[in-house]
């Protein structure tokens, strides 16, 4: 029996697979949800500069990426070693402090490491082995790090949506969760649909409700499950938008008007919609008694 086979028969097996894997791509997300922002921001530094400034030549700078500079401790700056990095393990080893200067490590990190572990081996129960399970992991993984990056810098960067929007339609070409043609009408019905709210709210009161980002983030779920995803997406999306964010501004202090990011709840109610959608609605349909 080839391992294959063996995780395809064998769903526990599969789940807890899914979940090492989890806590070793939840690692790699902290690289990414931390140094992408930074990447853009200078690459948009750069580009303002050779534009207002075409005659100077700027000086070369320091490599900075996802991969280099190797990960280091972000209070005394010393590199972090192998085995100080392993998921969840190193920070309860080490009491959650760098193991050089003793500064305390934020939980942040084994806490996506953790849930990163967790929805993968909810995705891992739900679709079992096979394409379908391996490309939402994919997604999941993806609405994770787009999340944590909109709630840290209300950005949603394209170096991820395009790609996964693009994923979303070939992996529907096969039919992995619709068809084709049902995903490519998902993708526009979810940018058109926030675009026109932006501009009715814009055209009203002067202000801009939302970033052209969401609306992307709305089409990629589009292009994934469909437009039948997208009324459940966009209801649950405002409802836990709504609640959580009065408890964060009521929490931190500040006024109704202190902007919020909407990607987090778009990319929570997406993946509940893409995962349980059709259950949530059927049971809405049958207390409603259609």
């Amino acid at each position: 029996m080839t391992l294959i086979d063996y995780l395809a028969s064998h769903v526990l097996a599969f789940i807890l697979l899914a979940g090492l894997l989890g806590l070793i791509v939840g690692s790699f997300l902290n690289v990414v949800i931390h140094r992408l922002p930074i990447m853009m921001e200078r690459a948009w530094l750069r580009q303002s500069r050779e534009m207002l400034e075409p005659d100077v030549e700027l000086a070369p700078e320091p490599t900075f990426n996802i991969v280099l500079p190797h990960s280091h401790c972000p209070h005394c700056n010393t590199e972090i070693k192998a085995w100080q990095n392993l998921p969840v393990i190193s920070y309860l080893l080490l009491r959650g402090r760098c193991g050089h200067c003793q500064k305390h490590i934020s939980l942040r990190y084994p806490s996506v490491e953790l849930l990163t572990a967790v929805l993968s081996m909810v995705v891992a129960w739900q679709f079992g082995f096979g394409w379908q399970a391996g490309s939402m992991l994919v997604l999941t993984w993806a609405l994770i790090c787009l999340s944590l990056i909109d709630a840290d810098t209300q950005l949603l960067p394209d170096a991820i949506v395009l790609p996964l929007l693009w994923l979303g339609l070939i992996a529907n070409s096969f039919g992995l969760f619709t068809d084709l043609h049902t995903a490519l009408w998902g993708a526009v019905a979810g940018y058109l649909s926030l675009w026109l709210v932006f501009w009715a709210f814009k055209l009203i009161t002067g202000k801009e409700g939302m970033g052209y980002g969401d609306f992307k983030l709305l089409a990629m779920l589009g292009a994934w499950g469909g437009w039948q995803i997208l009324p459940l997406t966009i209801l649950l999306s405002s409802l836990v938008g709504a609640i959580l964010g009065i408890i964060i501004l009521k929490t931190r202090g500040q006024s109704n008007a202190t902007p919020l990011p909407f990607g987090p709840y778009l990319a929570i109610a997406g993946w509940i919609a893409l995962i349980w959608g059709d259950t949530i609605t059927g049971k809405y349909l049958q207390i409603a008694g259609f």
